[in-house]
């Protein structure tokens, strides 16, 4: 079963664009498929650069009890 496509209009940088169309030509793969590939690895690095909850409270309960320190060692 194929998943749902959309078509979308963006504008890029010329270079990249140019660097993707002969990758996409040396690979034998459409421009198309790069792109998609290359959202989907965007989305992925974004999903794991997200912090956990628990990783986060722990960061701003040792924030509240040590902020005057940090803001110290920062100086």
């Amino acid at each position: 079963m194929s998943q749902a496509r959309e078509k979308f209009a963006t504008q890029v940088n010329s270079e990249i664009l140019s660097a993707v169309r002969k990758l996409a030509d040396r690979e034998g793969r459409h421009l198309q498929v790069l792109v998609e590939e290359a959202l989907a690895d965007l989305l992925e690095k974004r999903k794991k650069a997200t912090p956990r909850a628990y990783v986060m409270g722990i960061y701003l309960a040792s924030h509240e009890k040590y902020g005057p320190l940090y803001k110290k060692l920062a100086e």
